[in-house]
This record gives structure tokens, C-alpha cells and sequence, in this order.
């Protein structure tokens, strides 16, 4: 059975906080709503002091590899996959972002646009616990109410999805008639200053990292954005003639060539490094700019990623490249025999935010 969102969260709340905090405004009601009022150390020593092997202790040692490489002036990447948006990663993420814990983000096309319909239409997701249980009917009847599933959690097209595309159309059309032409997180930067869907946020804009992103001016990187629901509904409305000039929204190679002159100027004077959550091509992408920088380009004293530490659950096996050890990635010259190298086995969903709380002191 299929439950709507803020039912559940109204249920739960006096359960996970006692009732302490019944009047929170944020909408939420995990354990990671108690973070967002302690920010007082209290789960980094929780960490300290229970985690202290296995995967455990490798999430303590990326995690202070991480605040070491940032004291030292270093500069970070981080790359998302999967549906870590969906996942409301940015409950952490946000202030990670606001506290200038990550310079720059690589994430899929889905990534970018999640965290947006999670602005939008939050009321009316719907979780299932029991996915699994579901027969090819019960999928069919979430299809018939336009509600799609990622695992656990049913996002609505018409509350979501289709708001965000009208409020696109209109800066896709915009730029179009100017002759301009920007990047796909630009446009959505635009879509979340020229206020649009104000009227249909649903939680607290702290929560939103694509919210803390844009007023950053946080760069960007999206590779493949084509593979998302925004990059469906532009190729859409390029075949109907909405829109006339396809490279409207700049394209991935553009990507890499941005990323190369930003790789080259903030590494003069600061280590940058990788935290990959998952795998794909939003970690794949971007971290290849060292090797084209050094192999193709044949430019010298550009340095390799100064920190790499990836969350994953995948396996090394049959070439896989998001379970491969982070040695391998030596002999591609990405990292060097001296990089910081850690590797957390796990569920990002899991780990991650606790990761950022650690590197945040909550």
C-alpha cells in the first residue's frame, strides 16, 4: 500500500523525537531531523566511539581524510548518482554546500532535476515499503495514477515533473529568443531565482542543495544530462518546434571543456579532491579531466586528484568500473600511489549523510 509522505512523517514524529519537536517547520521526520536542531557534536561522537571496524571504521577514516584534505586548503569534488536526490540527500548536502565543504558537483541529469521535484511536490510523493511485494498489476496501477516508482518511493509526473517542465519551457524559450545558450544547471539556477515555483515549495528551502547551489553559484557538471526527464521533455519539445536551436541547452562536451579550464585554475594553488557517491557517469566523467589534461593535451604540472574516497555496493567483477579498487585508477593517471584512497562498501543513503554530518561536527 502506497503511503502518502507527510501522513507518514506526522505519524513518526512523536516516535522519533518524543514530541520534542512537533512544530518543527521542516517537514521531515528521520533521525536526521534531531541533526538539524543538536548540530552539537553529538553524532560525530557517536561515530567515534561505535564505529570502529570494517566499513565502519573506513567511513571515519574517508571521513577525516576528507576534513584533513579541506585544512589543508584543499578543494573538493563531489559527484552524485543513483537517486540520491530522491534519497533527500540534500538534508546534508545543503549545508555542506553552505559551509563551503565542496567546490564544485558532478551529478546525473536525474540528480539535478529529483531535488527540484522534491521542492515542488513533497506532499505528494508516496512511499511503498513493500516494493517488493508488488505483482506487474500493482506497477500498472501506479502507472495508471501517474505515479513513478525508484524503488521505495513513488514520484508524481503531474505535481513534479510537469511544473518543473512548464517553468523550464519558459527560460529554454527565453534564452532561445536571445540567442544565448546555457549549461542545464544554469537554466535551472534560473528557474529557482526568477521565483516561478515559489508557489508550490513544500519544504524548507535549507533542504534543497540545489537551492544552497544556486546561491552559491556553485559550478557544475552534469554529464549526460540527455538521460533525464528534463532532457526527454527538451527533446520533445525540440521535435514539436517549441524549440528551434537544439544546442539551446550546452552539451556535455562543453562540460568537459569548462571543467578542464576549472580543474587547471583552482589546482594551481589547492589540491582538489573526489568524493564519488555511487558510481556511473557522474563520477566517470568528470574524474577522466586529469588524464585529458596530461595525456591529450600533453600539458605539464597539472596535479591528479588530491583525495578520492568512493561509497559504493558494487562488486569487482566483469570490468566493472564503479566496483574497481581505487588502485586501478593509478594506471589511468587519476590518482597517484600517494593519494588518500578510501573505498565505504555500503548503501550511500546510508552512509553518506552520516559522512557529512562527521565532516560537519553535528
Amino acid at each position: 500500500m502506497a503511503i502518502p509522505l507527510e501522513k507518514q512523517k506526522l505519524n513518526r514524529l512523536p516516535v522519533c523525537l518524543a514530541g520534542k519537536f512537533l512544530n518543527c517547520h521542516t517537514r521531515y521526520c528521520s533521525c536526521f531531523c534531531l541533526i538539524m536542531f543538536t548540530m552539537n557534536g553529538q553524532i560525530t561522537e557517536f561515530i567515534k566511539h561505535h564505529y570502529r571496524h570494517f566499513n565502519s571504521a573506513a567511513l571515519i577514516d574517508a571521513s577525516e581524510g576528507y576534513v584533513k584534505h579541506l585544512d589543508a586548503g584543499g578543494k573538493m569534488m563531489i559527484t552524485l548518482a543513483g537517486a540520491m536526490s530522491t534519497a533527500e540527500l540534500g538534508l546534508s548536502l545543503a549545508e555542506m554546500i553552505r559551509q563551503d565543504k565542496v567546490q564544485i558537483i558532478s551529478c546525473t541529469g536525474a540528480n539535478l532535476e529529483e531535488d527540484l521535484f522534491n521542492l515542488v511536490a513533497h506532499d505528494y510523493y508516496e512511499r511503498v515499503p513493500h516494493y517488493r511485494d508488488l505483482t506487474p498489476q500493482d506497477e500498472q496501477e501506479l502507472l495508471d495514477r501517474h505515479m513513478n516508482r525508484v524503488t521505495d518511493t513513488c514520484i508524481p509526473e503531474h505535481e513534479a515533473m510537469r511544473r518543473l517542465e512548464k517553468a523550464m519551457v519558459d527560460v529554454w524559450t527565453h534564452a532561445e529568443a536571445e540567442g544565448k545558450r546555457y549549461f542545464p544547471h544554469e537554466f535551472m539556477y534560473q528557474v529557482l531565482r526568477n521565483g516561478s515555483l515559489e508557489e508550490y515549495y513544500q519544504i524548507d528551502l535549507k533542504d534543497s542543495w540545489m537551492y544552497a547551489a544556486m546561491e552559491k553559484n556553485l559550478p557544475m557538471v552534469v554529464p549526460g544530462w540527455e538521460d533525464s526527464t528534463m532532457g526527454n521533455m527538451f527533446a520533445g519539445h525540440v521535435i514539436t518546434g517549441d524549440i528551434k536551436n537544439v544546442h539551446t541547452v550546452r552539451t556535455g562536451i562543453e562540460y568537459m571543456t569548462m571543467l578542464a579550464d576549472w580543474y587547471t585554475k583552482e589546482s594551481e594553488d589547492a589540491k582538489i579532491g573526489f568524493f564519488q557517491i555511487g558510481g556511473g557517469i557522474a563520477g566517470d566523467f568528470p574524474i577522466c579531466v586529469v588524464p585529458m589534461l596530461h595525456q591529450d593535451l600533453q600539458r605539464d604540472g597539472v596535479p591528479v586528484w588530491g583525495y578520492f574516497c568512493q561509497i559504493s555496493d558494487s562488486t569487482t567483477s566483469y570490468g566493472s568500473y564503479s566496483g574497481a579498487v581505487p588502485n586501478e585508477k593509478i594506471t589511468w593517471g587519476k590518482l597517484e600511489a600517494t593519494t588518500p584512497k578510501f573505498i565505504v562498501e555500503s548503501d550511500a543513503s546510508i552512509v553518506a549523510p552520516l559522512m557529512f554530518a562527521y565532516i560537519l561536527g553535528w
